[in-house]
């Protein structure tokens, strides 16, 4: 089998280059065709772990699951993930490769060039439709000569070109034909259309532009996306821009507060609690925003010590120690676990320039950064706690760098496998109100977060609520909305021409 292609291009970073990809997965995997999403080179520190242990964007996954199948390291060869201003860790089919800044990386170009190809060729045997994604703009004409993740992989992939432009950020016609002229001839001929995204208003008043823009480019307008309030997708790069709301019809809302870090990663962790009814979440990024939550959230982190240090100059180790003493609820997952422990050390310089730094000191446990890294998945059955009832099933995945050793036997969450130290797959402290785990993903399992609600309602004295709410099944019918605004919105029979499916 050798599939079709098509690539979803952008006028820059956010125009909804991921979300349009994920709904024609959607839209075609619906039809009955065997599609697969593919980015070459992404940049993200919102990461996954597929059931082979390689770490891929969460971008990808989202598209996977639109498609229905599993995600797979060759969706996306390349990820980076930014460390600093000019540094990032690069991962390499699912393994980590080293930091780099940009002029090392570009300077191995030829070797990741290959990995994509293969990677490519690998998931074009395997599926009758790729619908690719590229990344920022394909305009930036200084790294044009890098490039391996738009034109280039368009023209290696021999695939045809759909640029979206999104109107909410204003000039998008003049976004969309600048991005035209900056490209070669032969990169021109390449584009088949464009999509406008994010439209508000009447749509009347926008034709006449559209008409004029037709003619000056001589490529059509295949279709304007408008902006739904209501629609719910995973966020890439960037945290959602709206909190949910702090006021619900649903008896035994939870407000949740979560820390927002420099550099906060994997913050998806959290999208099931965004999404449900139950659950008011906030993003704060100073103590003076927080107030008095029922929970308060410290994520995941690209670089621990450093925001272990942001935390301090905020502020927020005493604000947190004092909320601790009222007997607030704390969570903190992978680098926000590390946080809770008594001491950070990076003596190799793995994340941080810091060689060292005190933690929370809210469990006693040393975390020392390494160069190897872990990812895997985990599925894991529940112990006895005053979180969980014995008999559930985690399924969730590790990615840190982390070491953490523990001087102290706490009530654990999970049993172990294998051997291993228990500790860090999840645990909480004596009186039950400091909770941590290493494992990513797990109140994606519905039965895990209604359990662990049920137990923040019970410490907060809050009422449960009166239905429950399946994360799994929203997740299905959002991806159906997703795709049928699409479709609708869009000339879907002049996509498929452009494919070659009709």
């Amino acid at each position: 089998m050798s599939a079709r292609t098509l690539m979803i291009q952008g006028t820059g970073s956010g125009v909804g280059k991921s979300i349009i990809t994920a709904a024609l997965c959607r839209a075609f995997y619906r039809e009955g065709h065997k599609v697969a999403p593919f980015k070459a080179q992404n940049m993200s520190l919102n990461s996954y772990v597929t059931e082979e242990g390689g770490e891929i964007g969460r971008a990808q996954v989202y598209q996977a699951e639109a498609c229905g199948i599993a995600p797979h390291v060759t969706m996306n060869p390349i990820l980076l993930k930014p460390s600093a201003d000019n540094n990032s860790q690069i991962i390499v089919m699912g393994k980590v490769m080293g930091q780099r800044n940009a002029k090392d990386y570009y300077a191995n170009r030829p070797n990741y060039v290959k990995e994509v190809e293969q990677a490519f060729d690998t998931l074009k045997s395997k599926y009758e439709l790729i619908i690719m994604e590229g990344a920022g703009s394909p305009a930036e004409i200084n790294l044009r000569q890098h490039d391996m993740v738009n034109m280039a992989m368009a023209e290696m992939a021999d695939a045809p070109v759909v640029i979206v432009g999104d109107i909410d950020r204003g000039g998008v016609f003049a976004w969309m034909k600048g991005t035209l002229d900056l490209l070669s001839p032969s990169e021109q001929q390449r584009v088949r259309g464009f999509i406008i995204n994010q439209f508000r208003g009447d749509i009347d008043l926008l034709k006449p532009g559209i008409t004029q823009f037709e003619k000056m480019t001589g490529k059509p307008v295949l279709g304007v996306i408008p902006f739904d309030a209501e629609l719910f997708v995973d966020e890439e790069d960037a945290i959602p821009h709206h909190n949910s709301p702090l006021t619900s019809s649903t008896q035994g809302v939870v407000d949740a507060a979560i820390v927002q870090l420099p550099h906060i990663a994997n913050f998806t962790d959290f999208s099931p609690l965004v999404s449900d009814p139950g659950v008011a979440v906030r993003y704060v990024r100073s103590p003076v925003q927080a107030g008095s939550p029922d929970l308060l959230i410290l994520p995941g982190t690209k670089n621990t010590i450093d925001d272990m240090q942001f935390m301090i100059e905020m502020g927020w180790d005493q604000y947190i120690k004092r909320f601790h003493k009222e007997n607030g609820l704390i969570l903190g997952v992978c680098g926000g676990f590390q946080m809770l422990g008594t001491r950070l050390s990076d003596p190799d310089h793995v994340e941080s320039t810091i060689e060292e730094i005190p933690g929370l000191d809210f469990i006693q446990a040393t975390t020392i950064m390494e160069q190897e890294k872990i990812t895997r998945r985990r599925i894991l059955p529940t112990l006895p706690s005053s979180v969980f009832e014995p008999g559930l099933e985690v399924d969730g995945y590790e990615i840190h760098s982390g070491r953490t050793q523990f001087q102290k036997e706490y009530p654990l969450l999970f049993r172990s496998v294998n051997g291993e130290c228990p500790y860090s797959l999840g645990l909480c402290n004596e009186q039950g109100n400091v909770i941590g785990t290493y494992l990513h993903g797990f109140l994606d399992n519905d039965p895990i977060r209604e359990a662990f609600l049920n137990f923040v309602r019970q410490k907060r004295n809050l009422p449960q609520p009166e239905e429950k709410f399946s994360y799994r099944e929203f997740r299905s019918r959002q991806l159906d909305r997703l795709a049928d605004l699409i479709t609708q919105s869009i000339n879907i029979s002049e996509v498929k021409h452009i494919i070659g499916l009709n």
